[in-house]
């Protein structure tokens, strides 16, 4: 997957903050919210966002409530790279994993269990 992730210029991180931000499209994220849905907790959220808002993948705007907060979305640049990324990676997981959607489902609900623990 990192190979995959090269050959688009992103990082683990990066795809993961434009999943995030996708996730929550169209509405904007603050650094806060982002950082506390990331996979690796330890990443530095404002130095990624930096790096995808310099790749043109990301803009950052104020947040019009509260001008004192950054936010941010993804551009259509952000969307089309992710969609990229996105089909190569489930090719690649198609061709190395094979699950059944019941072996799937058992799976996403164990992941959550240990998300909700971590709180």
């Amino acid at each position: 997957m990192s190979r995959e992730l090269k050959n688009f210029g992103l990082t683990h991180e990066q795809y993961n903050v434009l999943r995030i931000l996708k996730g929550k499209s169209p509405d904007e994220m603050c650094v806060k919210d982002i950082a506390g849905r990331m996979i690796e907790k330890s990443s530095n959220v404002p130095r990624i966002i930096d790096r995808l808002v310099l790749k043109k993948l990301v803009k950052r705007t104020t947040d019009p409530n509260d001008k004192r907060h950054t936010v941010m979305t993804l551009t259509a640049a952000g969307f089309n790279i992710l969609d990229l990324c996105t089909k190569k990676i489930n090719e690649i997981f198609e061709k190395t994993i094979q699950m059944d959607e019941a072996a799937a489902k058992q799976l996403n609900e164990l992941l959550e269990m240990v998300r909700e623990s971590e709180i």
